[in-house]
């Protein structure tokens, strides 16, 4: 039976040599796709093997420990359950900006050093290795006004816990970023 294409499935199947005898490995596409599905396979049930018979005769590593040797030099330490578990209310910010609100003074007055403090929350909850920087944002606001703060929050976001999160992360990683107490800012456009 020949499809419209003019080749019956016989003759797309089986192809035949020059010579008119049927070869085993033409016909192509659908004899490779199973053995290269096989060796898929295979390569997997080795990679498998290999890592159980690893586990089997190695001996354990401490979790935490192999935690701080990968990412210690990253400035990311580990958190505990009670810390995963309090990261929900961190990171339920909006970044809406009302935290902002009434920033621009210190903002100034940090040279551009100081970003405001929904930069500093968002650095303290989504981005782990930022906490050196996030703490050193945090010296420039008082812990009366990040209560204030929490109170203009439209999704109640704790500053002043997130605010002791950070600075306890950023303790265990050599503390806050050493930087000014002010950064020269760029003089604007006109002065130039």
């Amino acid at each position: 039976m020949r499809s419209c294409l003019g080749t019956s499935a016989r003759e797309r199947f089986f192809p035949e040599r020059n010579d008119g005898v049927p070869s085993a490995t033409a016909g192509g596409a659908r004899l490779e796709a199973v053995s290269g599905r096989l060796k898929a396979l295979l390569l997997l049930a080795l990679a498998l093997l290999k890592t159980l018979i690893v586990r089997a005769l190695s001996r354990r590593v401490d979790g935490i420990a192999k935690f701080r040797e990968n990412y210690d030099a990253d400035g990311l330490p580990p958190v505990t359950a009670e810390e995963r578990a309090g990261f929900a209310e961190f990171e339920r910010c909006v970044a809406c900006g009302l935290c902002d609100r009434g920033e621009a003074g210190r903002i100034a007055r940090s040279g551009g050093a100081y970003r405001g403090v929904m930069a500093l929350v968002i650095a303290g909850s989504r981005s782990m290795p930022e906490f050196r920087a996030a703490a050193y944002g945090f010296r420039f606001v008082p812990s009366e006004v990040l209560a204030e703060k929490e109170r203009l929050c439209p999704v109640r976001i704790p500053f002043r816990k997130v605010a002791r999160f950070v600075e306890e992360k950023a303790a265990a990683v050599g503390g806050p970023l050493p930087l000014p107490a002010s950064v020269p800012s760029l003089p604007p456009l006109s002065a130039r």
